[in-house]
Order: structure tokens, then sequence, then C-alpha cells
């Protein structure tokens, strides 16, 4: 045996790639799998085809279903308050300073996170018709925090260095601690901009439809595209799954072959 020509490492090449062939082929089924569920989703826009579908329905309540619009403030919308004449529906900011600490042990300086600050401000808001942005046809989004999905836009960030200055360096080295930066972030969901929720849309009298969150336990979900271009994310990500599930299949299979041609070849010179 200690005369066969096998490079363990060959080995364990081949036997890596086909572990990693099969948990990519896993992840691939599993994302196939979301991508037919998310396909067979009923998409609608916030119009009067909606209203109808909802009176037809029963309860006027549709279950599960994805609504794509735009995004329009009910009230007065927020302000940025960094960009001019930028404007949302919801606004998250964060504050947050970055420290370095002397470690007598070590000598060294380490880096520390502390004193983050977010604030988070909301106002009702709707989905209307691209180019609808006065019309009594709309759907009103309900509790848009509780939904997943990341549909902030960042419209702000900033690093502030600290300044050294002679005081500075002396207390650094009295206390044994100094600023280094401040990290300022602005996130919005802006008025405007495409957002397509999936969630569960009931009617209320007439004319007011709203979107909220299923009552049989699906995710509610908000994501700031449209639905082709959300399903052609996935459909990528499924076709990346693909690819290397391929990939590393032939790299184990072109491995196994040239152990296998290395056994056959030695046995041939034996024999002779």
């Amino acid at each position: 045996m200690a005369d066969l020509p096998i490079n363990p490492l060959v080995l364990i090449g081949a036997g890596s790639s086909f572990a990693f062939s099969g948990l990519f082929y896993q992840l691939y089924k599993e994302k196939r799998k979301e991508l037919q569920k998310l396909k067979e989703i009923p998409v609608f826009k916030p119009d009067t085809h909606l209203i109808k579908v909802l009176k037809a329905s029963l309860h006027k309540r549709l279950q599960y279903v994805a609504v794509e619009g735009l995004v329009q403030a009910d009230g007065e919308p927020l302000a940025s308050q960094f960009v001019p004449r930028c404007f949302g529906v919801i606004q998250k900011i964060a504050v947050e300073e970055h420290w370095k600490y002397w470690n007598s042990i070590t000598k060294t300086w380490k880096s520390q996170t502390m004193n983050r600050k977010e604030t988070n401000n909301l106002v009702p808001f709707s989905l209307v018709s691209p180019g609808a942005y006065i019309t009594d046809v709309y759907v009103k989004i309900q509790n848009p925090l509780e939904a997943s999905g990341c549909h902030l836009d960042r419209v702000y960030y900033k690093v502030r260095r600290a300044e050294e200055d002679l005081v500075n360096l002396l207390m650094q080295g009295l206390n044994g601690e100094k600023p280094v930066a401040m990290e300022e972030s602005e996130e919005l969901l802006r008025v405007g901009s495409t957002l397509t929720g999936f969630g569960e849309v009931v009617l209320e009298g007439d004319q007011v439809m709203r979107l909220q969150a299923p009552r049989d336990g699906r995710k509610y979900v908000l994501v700031p595209t449209d639905y082709r271009s959300f399903v052609d994310r996935h459909e990528r990500s499924a076709n990346m799954w693909k690819t290397l599930t391929v990939v590393t299949g032939l790299t184990g299979a072109s491995l196994l072959a040239k152990v296998i041609y290395g056994l056959v070849g030695n046995r041939d010179d034996r024999s002779k």
C-alpha cells in the first residue's frame, strides 16, 4: 500500500469538493423552492383593480399578496437632517463614538465603540400607483417597523476625526483613553421611491386598503424595489449556487479520476 501513488492532498481535495458540491446543491434546492413560492404570490398595484378583487374576496381580505407602488406620505414627510430637499417617511439617525483605551498589560491601545445613539422617526405613509401622487386609491402601510427587509436608503454618512492638541495629549496620558472619531449616519425610506410589500391586504369601507402583517404567520416584508427586480435577485442567487455546485462537482470528479488513473497506471507497471 505504501507504494501506491496516491497523494493524500488529492484525496482530501476530492472529498472536500464533493462535500461542498453537496452543500451548494442543498442551498440551490432551497433557493429554487423559495423562488417558486415567490412566483406563486399574486402581485397587485394600488389601483381600482385591487379594490374590485378585494370586494369579491371573502371578508374583503387577501391573505398573502405583493403590492408594488410608490411611497407617499399621508401627511407632512420627514425632512433629512443632513441632506437638503430630501424627504422620507421612515428615518433612522445613528451616532456612535470610537475610543481607544490603553492596556497597561499588553502595552497597546485597544479600540472600542461606545455611546451609540439611534433615533427612529416615522410618519404614516401609503403606496400609490406610479404617476398618481394625487389620488383617492392607495394602500396604507400598517406598522412598517415590524416588517423585515432592508428598505432604508443611506443618504448621509460621515466620520469626524477627533482633534489632537497638546492639552488632549496630556489628558490622554493621564487617563489612558483618547477619542478617535465620531460616526454619523442617516437612513431614509424616501418619498417617491419604489416599494414592494408582502403581506395581507384588507379593504376598509369601499376605498381604503391596508397592507399589514399576515395572520397566518407568514413573513411581513417590505423591499425597496419592484417585484420583478426582487425576483431577478433571487434567480441570480439560485444560479450562483447552481454554478458552484457544478464547478465543485467537476473539480471533485477530475481529482477522483486522477487518483483512479494513478492506481490503474501503477498496476499496469507492476504487471509488466
